[in-house]
């Protein structure tokens, strides 16, 4: 008869995703556009413009890529995973010294270091529907609608205060940050990784792009 084998206690957070559902569609609209005017122009074009054509394709794709579909931030109990443009940030738990929003979504790890988290985008305009719910809602006299610190205070089953989505997740990231990083598994030191999957063809086709129109 085999010993049994020790349970393994699944996480209290799995893989959070988040990501810019309005940079997904602008990306795939943008990268539609530019295949449909580039494959024409490499079909139909004559001369140089085939070459001109897949020179730009492969300079802007990647670059579109880069800018709206590739941002996405990953959290769960141990570490925050910031795929932003160009760089891929994993920074465990016990390495963030704070989140801040403002006009931007930011990280700061222990060091100083300053991340953005570029698929939490601020809205601006989520802000101030926001902020008009929260002041209807305290004309009302809803206890709901104050700041993040009666998060805490709220009893159970009332509704958390009236927060724009961004500043809301902002505000969940913090809460995990500030239970896990003591613990063991969240320790460790920040890694930065270069997304050159983005970086090598955007690089080839300026080249190439540059040494067509350097020719002429």
């Amino acid at each position: 008869m085999t010993d049994p084998q020790p349970s393994v206690a699944e996480p209290e957070y799995k893989d959070r995703t988040y990501r810019s559902t309005g940079g997904i569609a602008g990306g795939v609209l943008l990268l539609a556009l530019g295949g449909w005017l580039g494959i024409d122009a490499m079909i139909r074009g004559e001369g140089r413009t085939p070459w001109l054509a897949l020179a730009g394709l492969l300079l802007a794709v990647p670059l579109v890529v880069a800018f709206t579909l590739r941002p996405a931030v990953y959290a769960n109990d141990d570490r925050l995973r910031i795929r932003n443009p160009f760089r891929t940030i994993t920074l465990p738990w016990a390495s963030v010294s704070g989140l801040r929003s403002g006009y931007s979504n930011e990280v700061f790890t222990q060091s100083g270091t300053k991340y953005q988290l570029w698929a939490i985008p601020v809205s601006l305009r989520g802000r101030k529907k926001a902020a008009r719910r929260k002041s209807q809602g305290a004309a009302a006299g809803d206890p709901s609608v104050g700041g993040p610190g009666l998060r805490s205070s709220l009893r159970p089953g009332q509704p958390a205060p009236v927060r724009a989505a961004s500043d809301q997740i902002m505000d969940d990231l913090r809460d995990l940050s500030e239970q896990r990083a003591g613990a063991e598994s969240a320790q460790g030191e920040p890694k930065v990784r270069w997304g050159y999957e983005i970086l090598a063809p955007a690089v080839a086709g300026a080249v190439l792009l540059a040494v067509l129109l350097a020719i002429g």
